[in-house]
């Protein structure tokens, strides 16, 4: 693992705190840029837990700090997103570090909630990049169905895979279902049974959070090979 500084004079920082993972065995022709939810930063233990697990499975991945994450991490205090446009800012600055990092392999966008709607905008809007892998796509905020975040998915042309649990309070499955019949690409849904947005599920499934990490990540290793076959 990696420690990197990237360059980003905006939103109250000079920089973004980024970590990238190599695979210590064979590498795949994919690498991945992994986002952050909301309320994590790069070394929360979800994110750490991805991103050694997608790097053991052979695919370069770099994590960072969105401007306003990279805030709280410094100052010690909570700070909500920034606007839509510095986030995107910040994500394709981390793209362009991992897009030089990682030449000749495919780029894909992967994302945990914020994170992934994030993506799915550079996608939309042409940014360089190959795929998108989702976990747990925030449709609609808690509770608000009607305030669907699925406008432009119609723009995006890259193959993508939704990873969504079946008890998501921030995805109504139904909703997204017909959200992806206007999908511009090939989307692909993974119901996740009887986990929720963080992908917690029950202890009566007898299935542990490891079990669950590690189901993840298998789906995102055998999609890739899929769509992307050699």
């Amino acid at each position: 693992m990696t420690r990197i500084q990237l360059p980003f004079p905006r939103a109250g920082v000079d920089s973004l705190s980024a970590l990238f993972d190599v695979p210590r065995g064979e590498t795949r022709a994919s690498a991945i840029l992994l986002a952050n939810g909301a309320g994590f930063h790069m070394e929360a233990p979800f994110m750490a837990q991805v991103a050694e697990g997608l790097a053991a499975r052979g695919f370069p991945t770099l994590r960072f700090n969105y401007a306003y994450k990279e805030r709280q991490v410094r100052e010690g205090k909570t700070r909500p997103p920034d606007p839509m446009p510095v986030l995107e800012a910040a994500h394709a600055t981390a793209l362009a570090a991992l897009a030089d990092r990682c030449e000749g392999r495919r780029i894909l966008l992967a994302g945990k909630s914020l994170g992934g709607r994030v993506s799915s905008h550079l996608a939309a809007k042409d940014h360089p990049c190959s795929g998108l892998i989702l976990l747990g796509y925030p449709l609609h905020p808690p509770r608000r169905p009607e305030k669907l975040r699925s406008e432009h998915f119609a723009a995006i042309a890259q193959p993508a895979l939704f990873l969504q649990g079946t008890r998501d309070s921030l995805c109504d499955l139904e909703l997204l279902e017909t959200a992806l019949q206007r999908y511009g690409g090939h989307a692909t849904l993974a119901r996740i049974q009887d986990a929720d947005h963080g992908f917690q599920v029950l202890k009566r499934t007898g299935r542990s959070a490891e079990e669950v990490l590690q189901d993840l990540l298998d789906r995102i290793a055998a999609w890739e090979a899929a769509t992307f076959p050699s």
